[in-house]
């Protein structure tokens, strides 16, 4: 097939039918041109996405705080997909410390317990292959006040 050139309605090849677009060759072109960008952007993205989630172990470890920001001993930390599932659990060493090893790839949540206080959730929090996620969880402030409530 030899290439003629542009007509006023559109493409003329030696063999086969006139191509008629009704876009002038320029803005075809144009349009292209921003159809294959789009089309690596997703590219990108896609496997930037896939990238993050790729199957590999990593780990998660991280300090239960309590409300002065002092560490906290022997508090119960629970690990879970953030689908709610595979619930696993460990304690904080003397240094508030805690460790989760040898995790699939994913996202998951974090909760610290302390003798009847919980920490909030910290959701979605990444773990990536061979690399670990560092967090710090934090207790509420004591609820142990006493009210006095006169009476009459």
């Amino acid at each position: 097939m030899r290439y003629s050139g542009p007509t006023q309605r559109g493409f003329v090849c030696s063999r086969g039918p006139k191509l008629d677009s009704g876009v002038k060759s320029e803005e075809f072109a144009v349009k292209l041109r921003n159809i294959i960008a789009a089309a690596f952007v997703m590219l990108g993205l896609t496997v930037a996405v896939g990238a993050q989630f790729r199957s590999g172990l990593g780990n998660v470890e991280g300090d239960v705080l309590n409300s002065q920001g002092k560490p906290v001993a022997d508090a119960s930390v629970t690990i879970q997909t953030s689908d709610g599932l595979h619930p696993h659990a460990t304690h904080t060493n003397a240094n508030g410390h805690f460790v989760f090893t040898r995790y699939d790839a994913g996202q998951y949540d974090l909760r610290g317990y302390f003798k009847g206080s919980f920490t909030e959730w910290s959701k979605h929090q990444v773990i990536r292959p061979n690399k670990t996620t560092t967090i710090t969880l934090h207790l509420p402030p004591d609820s142990s006040e006493t009210v006095v409530v006169p009476t009459k």
